[in-house]
């Protein structure tokens, strides 16, 4: 064997051992070439640098390798940029195309035909296992998509828990099958909720959603003694943004009906975010801010303090949509709030602090 094709062929099969079938690799060419000169005594003698270079050359020709062009480079003459992407592993279609023919019934295959690196074993389970349920759709009830997951892919958070299982995040859209056509829904989180005495679900029309537990207590106080604004007759711990997953619990837990819901949280970043997002996720419900609330909030300016660290700068949006519902003057002291990056929390409200209002 030539001594270029020596030193090619060890190129090579690094490069090999690096690629990956789904993402790109970050190589340092320095280093890639001192373990090639461990591997070879006669490395300097053979002038191993010129065909170390020329090896990079024709891997760069073909698409394997992708130079950083950042002005770094490695030092050396001939120079080669000092970092390079070692790229994703084109790979051969795996599948049998007479087998893909005879799911096409269901299934829509260009997907995997434009990317053949997700022709894995693993993913050809997974449709084949899909195929298998859909053919007996019929037969099947409605279950939970953890319930439906541990089914059809050995583990219930396939396709909820993209850090876990990366393979689960798109898999439905790759294979053009929804939700729907599995029979599994996203089910609410269930939530902690307080009913006026004397009241049953049929004469719940006022839901107040509070973002706090020690403010939900309060409440039930102020409610029971006939104190609480907008009198509602219930209310729903919200904990912070889990009742933006568990919001829609209630309407399969309650009446098919109008409802008026007011929302109340922290005066801050956070707590704009989740009323204004749990608005724009139920445009059909009647959902507003509990604006007599925030207002003894506001009353209570000097109690305010720091804002949570990165709570601000990136939710303006919501912060504007907020302020919005509210008169000049207290859109004054919440923009104040804003620039002095303090926040007022939901606890400033007591049920000694209430009185003051009554």
């Amino acid at each position: 064997m030539s001594t270029i094709n020596i030193i090619e062929t060890r190129v090579r099969g690094f490069i090999a051992d690096i690629q990956h079938p789904k993402q790109k690799k970050k190589i340092n060419i320095n280093d890639l070439e001192l373990q090639l000169r461990k591997l070879m005594d006669d490395y300097f003698e053979m002038d191993g640098y010129s065909l170390f270079y020329q090896s990079i050359e024709a891997l760069q020709a073909e698409g394997v390798l992708t130079p950083i062009q950042n002005k770094q480079y490695n030092g050396r003459t001939p120079a080669l940029y000092l970092y390079y992407w070692v790229n994703i592993k084109i790979q051969e279609d795996k599948w049998d195309r007479f087998e893909m023919m005879k799911l096409s019934d269901i299934f829509d295959f260009s997907f995997y035909e434009r990317h053949p690196a997700w022709q894995s074993k693993e993913e050809w389970i997974r449709i084949q296992n899909v195929y298998t349920f859909l053919k007996s759709t019929s037969e099947r009830e409605t279950v939970s998509v953890e319930e439906r997951s541990l089914e059809l892919f050995k583990h219930e958070k396939f396709l909820l828990d993209a850090d876990s299982f990366p393979e689960g995040k798109g898999f439905l859209a790759r294979i053009g099958i929804t939700e729907d056509q599995l029979k599994m829904v996203r089910y609410g989180e269930p939530f902690v909720f307080w009913m006026k005495q004397g009241k049953e679900m049929k004469d719940i029309r006022r839901v107040l959603i509070v973002e706090n537990l020690s403010f939900f207590h309060t409440s039930i106080k102020l409610l029971e003694a006939n104190l609480l604004d907008y009198e509602p007759e219930l209310i729903i711990y919200g904990e912070g943004t889990k009742i933006e997953r568990s919001f829609s619990y209630f309407f399969r837990m309650f009446p098919s009906k109008p409802y008026l819901f007011y929302y109340a949280g922290d005066l801050d970043a956070a707590g704009y975010g989740i009323l204004i997002r749990l608005i724009e996720k139920y445009p059909d419900c009647s959902i507003q801010p509990a604006l007599k609330i925030y207002r003894k909030m506001l009353d209570c300016f000097e109690q305010r303090n720091e804002q949570k660290q990165g709570q601000t700068q990136n939710l303006l949006k919501y912060r504007d949509a907020f302020v919005q519902w509210f008169t000049e003057e207290e859109q004054e002291l919440l923009f104040q709030l804003w620039e002095e990056n303090k926040r007022i929390p939901q606890e400033v409200l007591t049920n000694e602090t209430w009185r003051r209002w009554m």
